[in-house]
């Protein structure tokens, strides 16, 4: 008896500790993909790129980034499936971790694209890796709480890239990103693989695993789609409001223009509040859906507040970046909600592959927006794009079916 209770607490601590080292990984995942965000101003000076060119090279030093989140999505999730969870946890962060030590030592825009592009196709796995092992490995009733644990400890890694940046050079943040990343990986050697994902590779050796032609079947299509319409419009809020603070701060008319490591900083300590905000309503509400769509509807409320509200101080300015930033807090049941949709076969290209579309999904809207200034000017182009993806989330999230208690051990046939 006391050595089956010895077993049982051995597992349980097996699973606590794989869901607190892929919160600590997804925490570098975010310090590494915002960091460009933060140091987009400094490092571009840096590399004597003209005043001028500040925000086109911006615009596409972020799309180079958000295409290799892309394709990385989709080579990580279907080695997740094909291979193991836990093994894309490994490769993803090496190859990030050495991506962005290499970012510190570019010296020109080329260069930097390149290692932008990298570092994306690596940290493409992260976040997906992790939430597949909390659906799978976790009990149903407390998935939810253990995918919003591993989001919000990671989004902190925004704000303590905020905070290096403000402290360091650009170069030696970059450097420190990556040294966590390599030191992560020792955490790594104890994490738990899924046993849904044992269990599936002891099975049927014929069975499709990691095929994305499976998402590509009008039902499963049709789910894919409408998660990635759900997640769009909190990046396209990062990507444009965010990012190009000081563009729309400019536009505003403030007198004192705040700065986008600022703005991020603020923006995500209130993302970690949102995050777990929405995981504990899911619990109460039992819907992942509804709770998506509330945060929805709280997105749209505080974008027109941005908009319409006065900028009278950098007080005001980044108030408003809070507010934003709570109502963008739907990230980790979104990121959930995807994870639940489909079978252990195809869980983890689906849900490393989704959140990455939807980081992908950067490049239209930061396209849309820039090809709208001329026609609309800053503010009204950012609103315009922000809206329009808002409005067809809202829909998207109408068309999918509640997954709070929803068995995950079945197959994708």
């Amino acid at each position: 008896m006391l050595s089956r209770l010895e077993k049982k607490l051995s597992l349980e601590r097996a699973i606590m500790l794989t869901i607190f080292v892929a919160a600590l990984g997804y925490f570098v995942d975010v310090f590494d993909l915002l960091l460009f965000s933060i140091v987009r101003v400094q490092s571009l000076k840096s590399l004597h790129v003209p005043d001028a060119n500040i925000l086109s090279d911006g615009i596409f030093l972020i799309n180079v980034q958000m295409a290799g989140l892309l394709i990385g999505g989709i080579v990580w999730g279907i080695w997740g499936d094909k291979l193991g969870r836990v093994s894309v946890l490994f490769g993803s962060i090496l190859l990030y971790s050495i991506a962005n030590i290499f970012n510190a030592f570019v010296n020109n825009v080329e260069l930097y694209a390149l290692m932008r592009f990298l570092a994306g196709l690596g940290l493409a796995g992260e976040l997906g890796a992790g939430v597949t092992l909390a659906s799978e490995l976790l009990p149903r009733e407390w998935r939810g709480l253990g995918t919003m644990f591993i989001a919000s400890i990671g989004v902190a890694g925004a704000v303590f890239a905020a905070v290096i940046a403000e402290v360091l050079d650009w170069r030696m943040a970059y450097i420190i990103g990556g040294v966590m990343g390599l030191a992560l990986l020792v955490l790594r050697l104890q994490v738990r693989e899924s046993s849904m994902f044992e269990m599936m590779s002891k099975g049927n050796k014929r069975l499709k695993r990691g095929d994305i032609r499976m998402l590509l079947r009008p039902k499963s299509f049709k789910k894919y789609i409408a998660v990635i319409l759900i997640g769009a419009p909190l990046w396209a809020v990062v990507g444009l409001f965010i990012t190009f603070t000081p563009e729309f701060a400019e536009a505003f008319g403030m007198a004192q223009i705040p700065t986008a490591g600022a703005a991020v900083l603020i923006f995500y300590l209130a993302l970690v509040i949102g995050d777990m905000f929405s995981g504990i309503l899911s619990q109460i509400l039992r819907s992942r859906r509804k709770t998506v769509m509330i945060f929805l509807g709280l997105t749209g409320a505080f974008t027109a507040l941005y908009v319409l509200a006065p900028h009278p101080n950098l007080q005001t300015y980044y108030g408003l970046c809070f507010l934003l930033g709570v109502s963008c807090g739907y990230w980790a049941m979104f990121v959930q909600l995807g994870a639940e949709q489909f079978g252990t076969n195809i869980r983890a290209t689906a849900a490393t592959t989704v959140p990455n579309m939807v980081r992908g999904s950067t490049i239209f809207s930061t396209a849309s927006f820039h090809a709208l200034i001329p026609f609309l000017g800053v503010v009204m182009s950012g609103v315009t794009v922000v809206g329009v993806l808002l409005i067809v989330g809202f829909i998207a999230a109408l068309s999918l079916k509640e997954t709070f208690d929803a068995d995950l051990d079945y197959l994708e046939r």
